[in-house]
């Protein structure tokens, strides 16, 4: 039976002291600091603004100082960087009249604010779907980070996909989906006639609302409307006291 090796070891840990000379200290265990690496400045990063995009490629403003041994700031400056936020920007709904130009850019930002890296772009698209399916696109030979339709048409209803590669590492930083609905010339003609339509039938009710109210009150402050009432109320008061006279004489004959 094998024994153990670590009462060994614990015996040689113990005996080191022992062998060095009495009064001499152990040996360090890190050389000392040179002169020039205490004298040292480093340039880092204090703090920046948050990223200008909640998805894919945006940018950031760093303020860099350089920072001393003694934590003294000196120097600062600010530099825009890139930022890579989530890369799937998700599915964005867009609607069109034909007839109309239209461009669906990649990046939020022109590409020249990321500084010197190079960037592929890869367009796919899925006709008359509204989707997020990637099996369901085919590709694009259109290598630009934007895609002009002009002028867009009823056939260009559909999804649109653009991916956004780091050339150098062919890393993907941003995938986007447009959600393409073209409304055919016919359908929005019609739609603007009924819109007119229904705004002079709005106008057409208010107006005779406001001309029967007219009417109405020129009728009650015309003037034979008064003679008419004064001559009916006088014939009624000569009426009563004709009725009065005839029946005094009436009444004196037969006395």
């Amino acid at each position: 039976m094998r024994s153990s090796p670590i009462p060994a070891l614990l015996l040689c840990v113990l005996c080191v002291p022992a062998a060095l000379p009495l009064g001499s200290a152990l040996p360090s265990a890190s050389p000392p600091i040179p002169e020039e690496l205490r004298a040292a400045v480093a340039r880092i990063t204090v703090n920046s603004t948050p990223c200008s995009v909640t998805c894919g490629l945006g940018v950031r403003v760093e303020r860099l100082c350089e920072v001393t041994p003694a934590g003294e700031r000196r120097n600062c400056s600010l530099v825009r960087s890139r930022c890579l936020s989530d890369w799937i920007c998700g599915l964005r709904h867009l609607s069109i009249p034909e007839g109309e130009p239209l461009q669906l850019s990649c990046l939020a930002l022109d590409p020249a604010s990321f500084g010197k890296q190079s960037y592929g772009y890869t367009w796919g698209f899925a006709r008359a779907l509204i989707t997020t399916n990637d099996l369901l696109f085919q590709p694009l030979g259109h290598p630009s980070a934007a895609l002009s339709l002009s002028p867009a048409r009823e056939r260009h209803s559909g999804t649109y996909r653009c991916d956004v590669q780091l050339l150098s590492s062919f890393q993907l930083v941003q995938r986007i989906y447009f959600g393409l609905r073209v409304i055919p010339r016919d359908l929005v003609e019609l739609g603007l006639q009924k819109s007119l339509l229904e705004q002079q039938l709005a106008a057409g009710g208010a107006g005779a609302g406001n001309g029967s109210g007219e009417r109405e009150q020129k009728f009650w402050e015309q003037g034979w409307f008064s003679e008419a009432l004064l001559g009916t109320g006088s014939g009624v008061i000569l009426g009563i006291l004709l009725s009065l006279g005839l029946c005094c004489l009436g009444r004196a004959c037969r006395r």
